[in-house]
């Protein structure tokens, strides 16, 4: 299986895996629901999740630990997600590709249109984060049918 990775993809495979959580990270995310703006699904998520690494599946899809999003929130603060911009959101992960997946505070994941987080435009894919991890799941299951990892 390697083998054929390494020649269809021209890069041997990654690290591909859902984390457990730990202690550590269940601690993180008891502090991520002090915060008024994230979202109850998530910290429950953060309870029995320590992240999403899919290295493998297109450019990668990856969802931080309740650490990482907690500590990106202490260093640069909220993210401002909607037409008014005055929704605020957490970054929770990205696609690999630069692309940076924002959870607002109802629950609905929004990924930025560019890499950048200075001026960052979105589009909502998932109105809760259960629509989320279904759509990452189809682009996994697609990922190992036909190799296209979907426009997630």
């Amino acid at each position: 299986m390697t083998g054929e990775f390494e020649r269809r993809h021209g890069f041997p495979p990654g690290t591909n895996e859902v984390r457990p959580a730990n202690r550590d990270d269940r601690a993180a995310a008891r502090e991520l629901a002090q915060v008024s703006l994230i979202p109850a699904d998530l910290v429950t998520f953060y309870d029995s999740i320590g992240d999403v690494t899919w290295a493998d599946v297109g450019n990668g899809y990856f969802l931080e630990a309740a650490s990482d999003v907690l500590r990106r929130l202490q260093e640069y603060g909220v993210v401002d997600v909607g037409a008014d911009q005055k929704v605020h959101g957490l970054v929770i992960g990205s696609n690999g590709g630069g692309l940076s997946y924002v959870a607002g505070p109802d629950g609905s994941v929004h990924r930025t249109r560019a890499a950048s987080l200075e001026e960052p435009e979105f589009d909502k894919v998932a109105n809760d984060l259960r629509q989320f991890l279904e759509l990452l799941e189809r682009s996994l299951a697609r990922f190992v049918t036909d190799g296209e990892p979907g426009s997630l």
